[in-house]
């Protein structure tokens, strides 16, 4: 595994909005990854909290179908500094992948800002009832080069 991870690899947890991040007091997707790198501290790996922010407060997406989440996270995130990230590869961490809208609007904006890779790790996956996972986008046809479940 050590080959796949040629170079210094930024971890950047999925970012809460600030009042989300003060109300709760923790952002779960930046502790995944300080435990994450606490047991991989062999690979070349480096948190990056602060790179990618969320600009605005996003509403719950508890019931919302693809799309509507995709409609409500357009535009909730960005990077500040560029130069943080422009030739770099990334992993990107969230908890739960429900239908990737999070993990596709995240992954858009640091390619956008440069970003040579973008690697989606989660914890867990969402799923129906029946056993299906809901529809998730694995490769997008936009500017995201791959997104992926680890």
């Amino acid at each position: 595994m050590q080959s796949e991870f040629s170079g210094e690899w930024l971890v950047i947890p999925v970012p809460l909005h600030r009042e989300r991040r003060r109300t709760r007091g923790f952002n779960q997707a930046e502790l995944i990854a300080k435990v994450a790198l606490r047991e991989l501290r062999d690979l070349p790996l480096a948190l990056a909290p602060k790179v990618l922010v969320r600009t605005r407060p996003t509403e719950s997406q508890t019931g919302y179908t693809r799309e509507q989440r995709r409609t409500n996270l357009h535009g909730a995130f960005k990077v500040p500094d560029k130069a943080l990230v422009k030739g770099r590869n990334v992993i990107l961490v969230d908890d739960v992948l429900t239908t990737g809208a999070t993990a596709d609007e995240c992954a858009r904006i640091l390619k956008r800002a440069g970003a040579e890779q973008v690697l989606v790790a989660t914890v867990a996956r969402a799923v129906t009832l029946d056993g299906v996972a809901p529809a998730t986008k694995t490769r997008s046809n936009r500017e995201t080069e791959e997104t992926v479940s680890v």
